[in-house]
């Protein structure tokens, strides 16, 4: 196995064809499909699936390309810094299920190491795509909850995965509406009460089961359920429709506005917010410091 080998890998993993990936690192498409085919063959692995319309990344092939791509990132730091002696930026990632204290907290640290030797991304998305960019080594740390309900499904994909839980925080589930909303004077809210207001919910895509679910009841009967895919249309929601959306009760007003607030649900039900790391592999000086900043938010959990 060679550093060559990974390389072309990771192109044709980015490519649709072998021919696209040929041309993009310029050599011919036989030499690149001998090389890929030797590389199998050493690894004992089907790293690409190949047929008339192209080709696809194996699931095999998708956590050998996660490991590839971590080689040669490190490789070419080592490069820049000892052979070429230029200065190229260290890189951190972080996903999230849709949490303003995890992005505060992101924030926060990019303040603090400042973004000239540093090259930040933060992917607040869906829980599946949270554990996948975790496996797949696109972000160092993801971030999410686990309850009674989703924690042997979700234990067992990260089980799977190659992933490990850590827990950050156990809090309560709180509504989150706006100011305006007729509830919002309420110290608890029955789930009774939310009947005559749409519960809003983020979408999960095709991987749309209860147990990817970022609001906790996921299962509840709601009357009136609006699905969106991002936190801004969620908070126009609550002040144009009156909806609602449960959640930890962490509020950020620095980042959401001061017009929003989180009233207890009465359940008993706890949920547990904490962040998946790779089995085995070391955190960095920049996921330490996020991690850092995400255990503030723990004395800042509701009664």
């Amino acid at each position: 196995m060679t550093l060559a080998q990974l390389r072309y890998a990771i192109t044709v993993a980015g490519s649709d064809s072998m021919s696209e990936a040929a041309r993009k690192l310029f050599i011919s498409q036989p030499s690149l499909s001998a090389s890929i085919k030797e590389l199998e063959e050493e690894t004992g692995l089907e790293l690409f699936h190949r047929n008339n319309r192209g080709i696809s990344v194996t699931p095999e092939g998708e956590e050998f390309i996660g490991y590839a791509r971590q080689v040669v990132e490190q490789y070419e730091l080592m490069e820049s810094k000892y052979i070429e002696k230029s200065a190229i930026k260290k890189k951190f990632s972080v996903s999230m299920q849709h949490y303003t204290f995890a992005v505060n907290a992101f924030v926060e640290m990019v303040k603090q190491f400042g973004m000239d030797e540093y090259e930040f991304a933060v992917r607040e998305t869906r829980t599946h795509d949270v554990i996948e960019d975790v496996r797949n080594f696109k972000s160092e740390i993801g971030i999410l909850y686990i309850n009674p309900f989703n924690k042997r499904v979700l234990e067992k994909l990260f089980h799977e995965c190659g992933l490990e839980f850590h827990e950050i925080l156990q809090c309560h589930i709180y509504v989150y509406l706006s100011k305006g909303h007729p509830l919002a004077g309420k110290k608890e809210i029955d789930l009774t009460e939310l009947e005559e207001y749409p519960c809003l919910s983020f979408d999960q895509g095709t991987n749309n089961s209860f147990y990817f679910a970022e609001e906790v009841l996921s299962t509840y009967e709601y009357k009136q359920l609006i699905k969106a895919n991002d936190r801004a249309t969620m908070l126009n929601l609550m002040v144009g429709l009156n909806g609602y959306t449960l959640c930890s009760g962490i509020i950020c007003e620095d980042l959401n506005g001061p017009e929003y607030c989180a009233i207890k649900l009465k359940s008993d039900e706890l949920m547990t917010i904490g962040y998946l790391t790779r089995k085995g592999v070391a955190i960095s000086s920049l996921g330490n410091k996020y991690l850092e900043e995400l255990a503030k938010y723990k004395d800042k959990v509701l009664d």
